[in-house]
């Protein structure tokens, strides 16, 4: 059960890496790729980035509930 656990935590910080690496800086960012041409470039940026932050919420959850179970169980 730990080496899972171990694995699920690995592939959670490699998500969690990705996500937080496609968020826009200050001056744009790889989230302007999807997303930039439909219904105008602030709109359509504007979801692509909310969508990105739900997404890096859940990623960050689930690793911290990950990082517990493996705090209790090793």
């Amino acid at each position: 059960m730990v080496s899972v656990l171990i694995a699920v935590h690995v592939v959670l910080s490699l998500v969690l890496i990705m996500l937080v690496l496609l968020h826009r800086g200050q001056g744009g960012g790889l989230s302007d790729m999807f997303g930039g041409g439909g219904g105008g470039p602030m709109q359509g940026s504007a979801v692509v980035e909310r969508n990105l932050d739900r997404f890096t919420v859940i990623a960050t959850l689930a690793f911290g509930v990950t990082n517990c179970l493996l705090v209790v169980f090793l």
